[in-house]
């Protein structure tokens, strides 16, 4: 991937972290943004911290003018921002934790896709890689405003994969199931962490999907369920 720009949001998460140093193991220039990013989190001169804001269409916007500015383009979105909340119905849940998981799953998605897909469109080539959730598919009690959020979000990819299919962009989307990463461990410290999806899976399969061998694979929504298919 030697000469490939690539952008990760999230890119110091706990599955962002993972997909940032594939990327620049693969020989990619990789732009990690998130909103506390530091030079010192990847140890490789190919990688470059951008602190940004993705939940608003300014801040997206400002992220990649900033790295057009620098390297001339962007060939690579791999979208790993996101956020969980769960544990109430949907009768029982407010307006402010249902705004929020839109905000971080949906709205900071078609922000990054609005800036991204001209810059694609022009060069006449991109590709697209979102990290949704399986709850997009088979929705749970107690997290409806989550599942809604990744729902709308893989309905979202599948569009751009529609839209842009004419100029070269592929747009896809990976529906993981639980991850093995700190947070989900502290979130659920009785479950038994064997059965999940390890991150460096997703980031492998992220790495296949923006090479030339996944040119062919467009508007694919993508299980990864591990052992608890």
């Amino acid at each position: 991937m030697k000469n490939k720009i690539a952008l990760v949001t999230g890119a110091n998460g706990g599955l962002g972290s993972f997909v940032t140093r594939a990327l620049l193991d693969a020989g990619a220039t990789v732009v990690g943004v998130s909103r506390k990013i530091q030079q010192s989190d990847f140890n490789n001169p190919s990688f470059t911290a951008l602190p940004g804001e993705m939940s608003t269409t300014g801040g997206a916007k400002s992220v990649v003018d900033s790295i057009v500015a620098r390297f001339g383009r962007l060939d690579i979105l791999a979208h790993t921002v996101g956020a969980f909340s769960g544990g109430t119905s949907i009768a029982e849940t407010d307006d402010t934790t249902f705004q929020r998981m839109f905000d971080v799953n949906l709205n900071s998605t078609f922000y990054v896709l609005r800036a991204v897909l001209p810059v694609m469109r022009k060069a006449g080539n991109g590709r697209i890689i979102a990290t949704g959730s399986r709850a997009a598919l088979e929705p749970g009690a107690g997290v409806g405003a989550y599942s809604a959020s990744k729902a709308a979000m893989v309905s979202l990819i599948r569009t751009v994969a529609v839209e842009n299919k004419d100029v070269g962009i592929t747009a896809n989307v990976i529906l993981p199931g639980t991850m093995d990463t700190p947070a989900n461990r502290r979130f659920m410290p009785k479950a038994d962490f064997s059965k999940w999806v390890q991150p460096a899976t997703i980031a492998s399969l992220i790495i296949w999907l923006a090479r030339d061998a996944g040119k062919d694979v467009n508007g694919a929504v993508i299980p990864v369920y591990g052992d608890e298919i």
